[in-house]
């Protein structure tokens, strides 16, 4: 099995690494191409304005000077052109992608892409307990269960226009209390945070964050996570909201 590795905390980043400990589990044939930096937020942003650039790294590792959605289509269409995957994996991410912010998600962005190109693809990310934690954020429960995860994953039939979204919870491995299919879910509150500042040269800047939320709908992976649970939830790129479509087909008067 061919799988391709990908992320979008860039290609240095500790969750790829972690990734790929997982994946060699699974196959002895892996590919990396991974953005050359940091591209978190970027969802399924596509690069026009400027060239991008391939660097290489070593046997089948590469990064590109882009976005998620960049390094997939350049590893279908370039660099695999002629051995495509069988699985993609996007992680692990540096912190949850749960509930909406799957959609400005450039983890979940990358799996998307490979799901629209017809590979079965999996994103996968670690919750993390509090905010500044940078590079000292902990796998450990990424790297104790991911084998446990996606092996039934791969085994199932692969499903159609759709991708994996996973999430580990922020707790010792030994505490998860299982893994749980569940929907995705929704905050319901505006989570945004503007934070203000002003440079050496005394102009303002601003700095989006997310602030944290108490929502937990039941049966979502909100709740499941705040439960000690990992997540699956089966997502799709077909955003057609299908009970509306009488209603506004009825407002032309068809």
């Amino acid at each position: 099995m061919r799988i391709l590795l990908t992320n979008d905390d860039g290609v240095h980043a500790p969750g790829l690494k972690v990734l790929e400990t997982i994946t060699r589990t699974l196959s002895d044939d892996i590919w990396i191409v991974a953005p050359s930096e940091e591209q978190s937020g970027a969802g399924h942003s596509l690069t026009l304005s400027r060239p991008l650039r391939i660097r290489k790294h070593g046997e089948k590792h590469y990064s590109v000077s882009g976005t998620p959605t960049d390094a997939v289509m350049m590893a279908m269409g370039q660099l695999m052109k002629d051995c495509p995957p069988d699985l993609i994996l996007s992680g692990v991410n540096r912190g949850a992608n749960l509930a909406e912010d799957v959609t400005y998600s450039g983890t979940v962005a990358a799996a998307m892409e490979g799901a629209i190109s017809g590979v079965r693809s999996i994103a996968l990310s670690q919750v993390y307990a509090r905010e500044g934690m940078g590079d000292s954020v902990p796998f450990a429960c990424a790297e104790a269960w991911g084998e446990k995860v996606l092996r039934p994953l791969i085994a199932m039939p692969a499903g159609k226009r759709m991708l994996i979204n996973v999430n580990f919870p922020a707790i010792d491995p030994d505490a998860v209390k299982g893994i749980r299919v569940v929907r995705q879910g929704f905050h319901d509150i505006d989570r945004t945070r503007i934070v203000e500042g002003t440079d050496p040269r005394g102009y303002r800047y601003y700095w989006f964050g997310l602030g944290d939320s108490d929502a937990v709908p039941a049966g979502t992976d909100l709740e499941a996570i705040a439960q000690g649970y990992i997540t699956v939830t089966p997502l799709h790129y077909d955003l057609t909201h299908d009970g509306s479509m009488d209603a506004v087909a009825a407002a032309f008067g068809h």
